[in-house]
């Protein structure tokens, strides 16, 4: 089985996963595009501030790249972009936490100030929760293909007994319910 088999094209988690990824891809990329509007120089430390934060020309690309991967991870959906909306979402944790550190020493290159270090903290759990919707959880409903990988015996029960309804010629569970015309005037 192929990564672009385990989950359908149609499945509703894959727009979660597609239009996560866009978005905060979008974010970035208009974060990076305004540093490098100000030309800002590659590793000033002590300089510009775009949206509230402190940036330099290292941040403005990195964030054009960033936000340019999440685009594109957009744009094929699915797994894929499931999985870079978490990586994503984690290094951006992980900048988070390494940036609070360094603050205010020669070690911060990318110009961090606190307001960068808390806009980490917030975009990285906003992209890792769109990675890991539905991927993740107590209750996950049994047509998830994630439910299905790791409940397989449960899993492999249920489609038997859906393929058993089938060859009887039931192929709804519950009863049918027919809907009353409306205007009748019968209750």
């Amino acid at each position: 089985m192929e990564l672009k088999d385990e989950l359908p094209l149609d499945h509703k988690l894959a727009q979660v996963y597609r239009w996560g990824a866009a978005f905060c891809g979008g974010v970035l990329l208009v974060f990076g595009c305004l540093g490098f509007a100000d030309q800002l120089s590659p590793f000033n430390t002590s300089g510009g501030e775009i949206a509230g934060m402190s940036t330099n020309g290292v941040l403005s690309l990195i964030s054009v790249v960033v936000g340019l991967a999440l685009i594109a991870g957009g744009v094929v959906g699915g797994n894929i972009a499931s999985t870079l909306n978490m990586i994503v979402g984690t290094l951006f944790l992980i900048s988070g936490f390494v940036h609070i550190f360094i603050l205010d020493k020669g070690a911060n290159v990318l110009d961090f100030g606190m307001t960068n270090v808390i806009f980490s903290f917030v975009m990285g759990l906003v992209i890792l929760t769109f990675g890991m919707y539905g991927r993740v959880s107590s209750r996950l409903p049994h047509d998830n293909p994630y439910w299905r990988r790791r409940h397989p015996r449960e899993a492999a029960k249920e489609a038997a007994a859906r393929r058993a309804l089938q060859a009887a010629g039931t192929t709804a569970i519950a009863p049918s319910v027919t809907p009353k015309p409306i205007g009748t005037g019968t209750p």
